[in-house]
């Protein structure tokens, strides 16, 4: 029988870190795939789903809804992914000087499909990248993460009409930039 949400997370408030392990496999996937989705890299990913989950170590303490596990942790993935893009700004003029390394085909049967998921997520990101970011942290949760707009609320702390004129707004001015001229659908980014 599998434990409720809420029961798993009383648990880990009691310092149980079992029960956190239960809860990274039971929202590991969804939140590896959020992640990818902001930053366009599956190494990246990784290392944000852990800085997420490490967090919400951290913050056990914290009183949540039963059923609201899940959306709080894409709040935490939300800061997450906000503050690894606040650290690459202040680097971006020195990184810029440093010349990309080529990839190299390996023998790795993947790689390949890996390389395209990423270079079509960076064009996806890319047309993303022209809503303010408001709109973009909505649409992700929202479109791609199949979040309900009250879920959504949750995980970025804002009033539940705010979700939904943010999202509005983000898919009239998707459509205005008729991401079908050279542009991957965002509808279509790639699927983790």
């Amino acid at each position: 029988m599998e434990l409720e949400d809420g029961i798993l997370w009383t648990r880990v408030r009691a310092g149980d870190s079992d029960a956190l392990g239960l809860l990274f496999e039971r929202y590991a996937n969804p939140i590896y795939n959020y992640c990818f989705r902001r930053i366009g890299s599956w190494d990246a990913a990784e290392d944000l789903l852990s800085i997420v989950f490490l967090e919400a170590w951290r913050r056990r303490d914290q009183e949540l809804p039963a059923d609201k596990v899940l959306p709080w942790l894409y709040g935490i993935a939300t800061n997450v992914v906000r503050n690894r893009r606040r650290s690459e700004r202040r680097f971006r003029a020195a990184l810029a000087r440093v010349p990309v390394p080529r990839p190299e085909a390996g023998f790795e049967s993947d790689a390949d499909e890996r390389m395209d998921d990423e270079r079509r997520m960076r064009v996806a990101l890319d047309l993303l990248g022209r809503l303010p970011q408001r709109e973009q942290e909505v649409f992700v949760l929202c479109a791609w993460s199949s979040l309900s707009y009250e879920d959504a609320a949750l995980a970025l702390g804002l009033p539940l009409g705010t979700v939904r004129s943010r999202l509005s707004r983000a898919q009239d001015r998707l459509r205005e930039l008729d991401p079908t001229s050279g542009h991957v659908r965002l509808e279509e980014a790639v699927e983790p």
